[in-house]
C-alpha cells in the first residue's frame, strides 16, 4: 500500500499540523510520494527534507495496485489532486483541513484512525462521474475533464448569450452572466449557489444552471447523463471564459461546446462511518435549531 500525498503550497499550515500529518504517516509504515510544492512549504516550515525519490512533480506517473491518493485541504485541494491524476483510476481520499468540505469527507483529527483505515483497506470507494468537454478553448487546455462542473462565464459588464441544445434539442437561449453544467458530485458546489438541487451522488445525471439569468423565470434543468449538451455562445462587447473545476480557459469568439459524461470516472475514498446524507446534514446544518444555538452565545 502506498500514499501519493497531494497539498497546495497556499494555505498556511501551521508547524503543529504539519509535524502531527508526518509523524503519523511514518508511524503508519505505508510508503508515500509527496508532491513537490508541498515538499517545499513543508522543508520551510518544520525543516523536514523529503527525499527526493519521494517526491512528484504535475504528473503522476503509473502506480502500483494498492496506491491511494490522500489530499490534504479543502475541496479545492482535492478536485487538484484529482486534476494530476489525469483520469487514473486511483481511489482519492480527501482530509478536511479547509473550510466546509463536501469531498474532504474525512476529519483533520483522528489522523491516526484514517491512516490506520487506509493500511486495512478498509475505506469505502464510490465511482463519481466526470465531464468531458470538447470545443471553442483559445488554447489548448491540458485537461478536458471536471470532476464538480463546467462553466461558461462573462468577463466584463455586458451578458452572455448561450443557445443550450440537449441531444440536438433546443433547451433555451440563456442571457446572463453565464451556465453552469454539473455532475451530481458538483451539485453541492458551484450548481448550489446559483440555485440548482442538491443531487444524490449516485445519481445519474447532469445538472444546466443558469447564472445570474436577466429571464427570472430560468430555472435550473436536470438531465440524463447520457445526453449529450451543446452550447454556443454568444458575446455583444464582453469577453467570456470556461472553467473546468477551479481551472480557467479563455475562450474563442462565437465558441461552442460539448459537454458529455467522461469515460473516466474517479473513485473517492471516505471512511465507512461517512456517508453523503450525514455530510449532507452536519455540513448544512440540517436539523440544528438556531434559536437554540443563539441562545447559547
Amino acid at each position: 500500500m502506498k500514499i501519493i500525498l497531494f497539498s497546495r503550497s497556499g494555505p498556511a499550515r501551521s508547524a503543529e499540523e504539519l509535524r502531527q500529518l508526518f509523524d503519523t504517516l511514518r508511524a503508519s509504515g505505508l510508503g508515500f510520494l509527496v508532491n513537490e510544492e508541498f515538499a517545499e512549504a513543508v522543508r520551510a516550515t518544520i525543516g523536514l527534507e523529503i527525499p527526493a525519490d519521494c517526491i512528484y512533480d504535475k504528473r503522476i506517473g503509473p502506480q502500483p495496485e494498492g496506491t491511494i491518493m490522500v489530499c490534504y485541504g479543502g475541496d479545492g485541494t482535492l478536485l487538484e489532486g484529482v486534476h494530476r491524476l489525469g483520469g487514473a483510476p486511483i481511489p482519492v481520499l480527501g482530509i478536511n483541513a479547509g473550510h466546509l468540505g463536501f469531498l474532504t469527507g474525512a476529519p483533520n483529527e483522528g489522523l491516526e484512525q484514517i491512516f490506520g483505515q487506509i493500511a486495512r483497506g478498509e475505506l469505502s470507494v464510490q465511482p463519481r462521474s466526470m465531464l468531458e468537454v470538447q470545443g471553442g478553448f483559445a488554447g489548448n487546455p491540458d485537461s478536458r475533464l471536471a470532476l464538480n462542473e463546467m462553466t461558461v462565464r462573462r468577463h466584463g459588464a455586458d451578458m452572455l448569450s448561450i443557445e443550450t441544445y440537449v441531444d440536438g434539442q433546443m433547451v433555451a437561449t440563456y442571457h446572463g452572466d453565464g451556465v453552469i453544467v454539473s455532475t451530481p458530485t458538483g451539485s453541492t458546489a458551484y450548481s448550489l449557489s446559483a440555485g440548482g438541487p442538491v443531487v444524490a451522488p449516485s445519481c445519474a445525471c447532469l445538472i444546466i444552471s443558469p447564472l445570474a439569468p436577466h429571464n427570472l423565470t430560468m430555472r435550473p434543468v436536470v438531465i440524463p447523463d447520457t445526453a449529450r449538451i451543446d452550447l454556443r455562445v454568444h458575446e455583444r462587447r464582453s469577453d467570456s471564459f470556461v472553467t473546468l473545476d477551479n481551472r480557467i480557459y479563455p475562450v474563442g469568439p462565437e465558441a461552442t461546446f460539448t459537454v458529455r459524461r467522461a469515460e473516466q470516472k474517479i473513485f473517492l475514498a471516505m471512511p465507512h462511518n461517512i456517508s453523503f446524507y450525514d455530510t449532507l446534514r452536519n455540513k448544512m446544518m440540517w436539523g440544528v435549531d438556531l434559536r437554540e444555538v443563539k441562545s447559547e452565545k
